[in-house]
């Protein structure tokens, strides 16, 4: 076939996918890519530039808000950077926080034939490997595969199915000493998180463990959706002087609730990540979601063009933790941290 008969045919193909997903669940899609690279295409030795293949790549966020969108960003600019921004066709789909949506979303990118499938956060990834046992499926932003996938990965990591990616867990039992080293003298811890997100009950369960380590009293505060949270919140602070909250998405999208409730009242929060701590937490033991959606293209494309086997690729842990601080929040609470915290830029 003549290469310019080639590229009509994956331009075709690619236009055909992006208009199914806009039918199927009226998300945002987007299948051309905008990212910048210091890497031209022409300067790229990949398969990909050699036979002029165009990779469709499907990716299902569970939810708009900065952490995710970090982690779509840096796997999208991984794969651009590695294949050239010729050689890959990004679908972006928003299930806009519903899992079902998500479910909606795999299996049209199942049925659109994509050659992989990113998955950004937990219900996304179990989503998406309901829906396939075929097609590559690579997730980030994800507290435990285990848990999510109710598997357990072997000696090295591996989840033994066509399942890879990153987690975004910072370790819970530093978590846990930083409410200790911060507050020796708290009273009781208030776990504020989501029940309906399997990532948030495995942080609460973990961290409950670390905190009955350290003799810290600690009480759950869970809600099902964002229409209980102003409630819990109100509770959590009448009982508690210290809150933490975990890498959860409802909470990450509806920070200004939690900070309405807790900033007047002076209790202290501190979050498992850092786009929480911007909106309404004291500190954070943090990772960079932007890096782990970077590692997580590179994944990707050990899988699409040297031929890996995510079946038997390791699950990878973040690989840098900066303990941060909102200097806003410290203020208005009368707190000083020491140097070993990093102020956020706001």
């Amino acid at each position: 076939m003549k290469k310019g008969i080639r590229k009509m045919l994956s331009a075709i193909a690619c236009a055909a996918l992006a208009m199914g997903c806009l039918a199927g669940c009226g998300s945002n899609t987007n299948s051309s890519v905008t990212n910048t690279t210091t890497e031209s295409a022409a300067e790229n030795t990949s398969t990909a530039a050699a036979d002029d293949k165009v990779y469709q790549i499907g990716i299902c966020q569970l939810v708009q808000h900065d952490a995710l969108d970090r982690a779509t960003q840096g796997f999208e600019d991984a794969l651009v950077k590695l294949l050239g921004e010729n050689h890959v066709a990004f679908n972006v789909q928003n299930a806009q926080g519903d899992s079902q949506t998500c479910a909606t979303i795999a299996n049209q990118f199942v049925n659109g034939g994509v050659d992989l499938i990113m998955a950004n956060a937990t219900a996304a990834l179990q989503a998406c490997s309901n829906a396939t046992s075929t097609i590559p499926v690579v997730g980030t932003s994800v507290t435990s595969f285990a848990a999510a996938l109710d598997i357990e990965l072997d000696a090295n990591g591996c989840t033994g199915i066509n399942v890879t990616g990153t987690n975004d867990l910072a370790p819970l039992d530093q978590q846990a000493q930083i409410i200790a080293d911060l507050f020796p003298d708290v009273k009781q811890v208030g776990i504020l998180y989501c029940s309906a997100e399997v990532n948030s009950v495995y942080q609460a369960e973990h961290i409950a463990a670390y905190l009955d380590d350290l003799n810290i009293k600690h009480k759950d505060f869970s809600f099902s959706d964002s229409n209980d949270l102003q409630a819990v919140t109100n509770n959590c602070v009448s009982e508690c002087d210290v809150i933490y909250v975990p890498t959860d998405n409802v909470v990450s999208s509806n920070q200004s609730i939690i900070d309405a409730v807790a900033r007047p009242a002076g209790v202290p929060i501190i979050c498992g990540e850092e786009s929480q701590c911007t909106g309404c937490g004291l500190a954070s033991l943090s990772i960079d979601f932007y890096d782990i959606g970077y590692r997580a293209g590179e994944q990707a494309y050990d899988i699409l063009v040297n031929g890996k086997n995510p079946a038997e690729m390791p699950v990878e842990d973040p690989q840098s933790l900066t303990r941060i601080y909102n200097p806003q929040i410290a203020s208005d609470l009368g707190i000083t941290l020491g140097d070993d915290y990093q102020a956020i830029e706001q």
